[in-house]
């Protein structure tokens, strides 16, 4: 597999626009919906393969607590959000802090990052003091890598459903449809499920 990494709505205008892609993996399950709609995806293949986790994370240790006790207060440096309206962990870390009564308080110390990925990078390079990313970024094997974190509680926001879908230029190639199969597979769900996601 040739690897394209990038936010699900970027990759998606990617593929309106020809990009040669033929397996989509999103990070939400409402873009391979609309795909599939436009006659750019494949219905019967898609399906869910992870559902992410939300985290609150600081590459300082000590920073943030398993409570989450850290966002009552005001935060010492910035705090990393993916962009609410395009990464589906922003709209999620945004339900975190409408259901704490925190969003206003908050507000003043946002950095916004376009994706999870670019939020990620904030907080790790220290550009942030702590932010909401995905459990994936910083679990390996079950741990937390480094740093302190809160994983947080599911029933704070809605259920980040990622979807992967066969894209039309892929209908005819075995490798494409391979991919997906091993992805239902139980030992991918078992590298799936050591990087922080659910099912």
């Amino acid at each position: 597999a040739v690897l394209s990494f990038g936010s699900t709505g970027k990759l998606a205008t990617q593929i309106r626009n020809g990009a040669p892609f033929e397996v989509l993996l999103s990070a939400d399950n409402s873009t391979p919906v609309k795909l599939v709609d436009e006659g750019l995806a494949l219905a019967s293949s898609r399906f869910t393969y992870a559902v992410g986790q939300l985290v609150l994370w600081s590459a300082q240790s000590g920073l943030v607590d398993a409570q989450g006790a850290v966002l009552a207060g005001i935060p010492q440096g910035k705090l990393a959000i993916a962009d609410p309206k395009l990464a589906p962990y922003g709209a999620a870390a945004m339900q975190v802090m409408t259901q704490l009564g925190r969003v206003d308080a908050l507000r003043p110390h946002w950095v916004t990052g376009e994706n999870i990925g670019q939020t990620f990078q904030f907080v790790k390079t220290g550009n942030a003091a702590l932010g909401f990313v995905a459990l994936s970024q910083v679990m390996v094997d079950g741990q937390i890598a480094s740093g302190s974190a809160w994983i947080i509680p599911a029933k704070l926001y809605d259920p980040i459903r990622q979807d992967a879908v066969l894209l039309k230029t892929g209908e005819n190639n075995p490798a494409a449809t391979a991919l997906l199969s091993y992805l239902r597979s139980d030992s991918a769900r078992q590298v799936i499920r050591a990087y922080g996601y659910q099912f």
